[in-house]
């Protein structure tokens, strides 16, 4: 296989937008489950609890509906981080593919997917009954758990056979990726982790500076 694109990842929660999905699906069952649902968000993201062990709690207490569903793609569009529009399109003329893979609900992400002119989403589907009560999640997608970003991403050289592949994300999970790219880039822009900032092999706060961040590691 020729190899015919280079993939830039990106985290959406806390790296394309200022929010945590999760969080403002919690938010609107008021401040006691926020709280709550915050908590737990935080501990998977630092790295003190795994992905897995919060992932399916957190539905549990909230119950997401489609009409929460449309609210929270709406909260995406309202949060979008500075400069993240002019940094996908500048990556795009320099020839890369843009990609969101994240721990979060694809059809919540979509609109700030298309926005941002991104077409390919790896991200949990949630599933609802006729009347648009919450059923369940896809358990078997690999983000619902520690280590599932890396495993997409294995997908994905298969799909793309890239050239290159960057990935950038604030939280642990992201960070899990480093190994299996040739660059990891931590963003600290809504929230610093220090982990992340730690062992990141690249950190940076403003998504204007990853384009030079990729030319400086990669001579891309």
């Amino acid at each position: 296989m020729i190899p015919h694109s280079k993939l830039i990842l990106f985290d959406c929660d806390s790296t394309l937008s200022t929010i945590e999905g999760i969080d403002e699906f919690a938010r609107i069952r008021g401040a006691e489950v926020f709280r709550q649902i915050e908590a737990m968000t935080h501990a998977a993201m630092d790295g003190k609890l795994p992905v897995e062990a919060v992932f399916g709690k957190r539905l549990e207490i909230i119950k997401p509906t489609v009409k929460d569903l449309e609210y929270v793609g709406n909260r995406y569009l309202q949060t979008q981080v500075d400069g993240g529009a002019a940094c996908i399109k500048t990556m795009v003329a320099l020839g890369w593919t843009p990609v969101i893979i994240s721990g979060g609900f694809r059809q919540a992400i979509e609109p700030l997917a298309r926005e941002l002119g991104i077409t390919c989403i790896e991200a949990v589907d949630l599933y609802f009954d006729k009347q648009g009560d919450y059923t369940g999640y896809d358990r078997e997608y690999p983000t619902t758990r520690s280590g599932g970003k890396p495993l997409v991403i294995e997908r994905l050289k298969k799909e793309f056979n890239p050239t290159h592949i960057v990935m950038i994300g604030d939280g642990v999970s992201d960070l899990e990726t480093q190994t299996s790219v040739d660059l990891f880039v931590g963003f600290g822009g809504v929230v610093s982790r220090e982990r992340v900032k730690k062992e990141a092999r690249a950190f940076i706060t403003d998504l204007n500076q990853l384009p030079e961040v990729i030319q400086k590691y990669l001579g891309e």
